[in-house]
């Protein structure tokens, strides 16, 4: 029972590959990029080199994806390329060597502007029944990959779960001005009230999925920490976000006046794992007032795997106005 990793040499693969091999699960790690835990280097858009590598293979993990980030310094056409069509190549081997489960890693940016609400009204309560808008060649390719993996659960028995997931990356934000205005770990700190996750939550996830199946063979989830709003909370949040902190993790306002931190004054959305907690009973470790606990210990927020991978970067060149350029 052998487990394919696409993307062994990024942050969530090397992670997935990692922790299987600690299980002494047998894995194979495919990268175009050279890595301690990629086994196979290749593009996914080689269709004869993911036909090899699909050898008696009974689990596909597909995390290999241009990102965001790459959205300024590749075409849109590197995108369809490494997305879409990387993504069909491996569902199709998947589907002729009888691969009993495909997981495929999404992101929320699918969302989109789904994401922001007008002015004035609540923040966006984002569950997995929240119809996304892409709003850059990423999401849209994202979106498309999303859709092939439940064409070939339908028409194919293919079981496909895909999940989306919330930032886990550890490189500073893109946003010049969020940089500016609050530390790094204080940015990453209150993102995990509404929009991050640690990555060995991810990694559960991940595992989890490639056991509990939906009955329908297709099923989409929503990968985030859990957060402690409420729907209700929604109008409140989006004026008064320290406020209603205050009211759910009390001890927070202490730890971050200790710090020199500052809580964000609004939320604009808040994602919501309620689905994949019931349906694949995912238990996530990491959220914030699981932080704040660290913090008062004096503790590092990261979780130990998330220390062990560390910041990978995404281009191999450095740029003057941030992490990467921004479209």
């Amino acid at each position: 029972m052998t487990v394919l990793v696409t993307g062994s040499s990024g942050h969530l693969g090397e992670a997935l590959v990692r922790t299987l091999q600690a299980q002494r699960r047998e894995t194979i790690g495919i990268d175009v990029l050279p890595g301690a835990f990629t086994h196979q280097i290749g593009s996914i858009t080689d269709r004869a080199f993911v036909r090899r590598c699909m050898k008696d293979v009974t689990t596909v993990l597909h995390t290999a994806a241009l990102h965001k980030p790459h959205v300024a310094t590749n075409s849109r056409q590197d995108f369809v390329d490494v997305n879409i069509s990387g993504t069909l190549n491996l569902l199709e081997e998947a589907a002729a060597a009888g691969v009993s489960a495909f997981v495929y890693t999404s992101t929320t940016s699918v969302f989109g502007d789904a994401l922001v609400p007008p002015p004035g009204e609540p923040a966006a309560w984002i569950t997995e029944d929240v119809t996304a808008v892409p709003k850059n060649i990423y999401g849209v390719t994202k979106a498309a990959a999303e859709d092939l993996c439940e064409l070939f659960a339908r028409n194919h028995s293919l079981r496909a779960t895909v999940l989306r997931t919330s930032r886990f990356f550890p490189e500073e934000d893109d946003n010049r001005a969020v940089r500016e205005a609050y530390t790094d770990a204080n940015i990453k700190t209150n993102e995990f009230l509404y929009r991050r996750v640690d990555i060995e939550d991810v990694v559960s996830a991940h595992l989890l999925a490639t056991h509990h199946a939906s009955s329908a063979g297709f099923a989409k989830y929503i990968i985030s920490s859990t957060t402690p709003f409420s729907r209700e909370d929604a109008a409140e949040l989006r004026d008064d976000a320290p406020l209603v902190v205050c009211r759910y993790v009390p001890d927070y306002e202490a730890e971050f006046a200790r710090r020199g931190w500052t809580m964000i004054p609004g939320i604009d959305r808040v994602y919501v794992n309620d689905r994949a907690r019931a349906e694949l009973g995912w238990r996530p470790r990491h959220d914030f007032r699981a932080l704040i606990a660290r913090l008062r210990a004096d503790q590092d927020i990261r979780s130990p795997l998330a220390r062990e991978i560390g910041s990978k970067g995404y281009h191999d060149r450095a740029f003057r106005e941030g992490p990467y350029p921004v479209e």
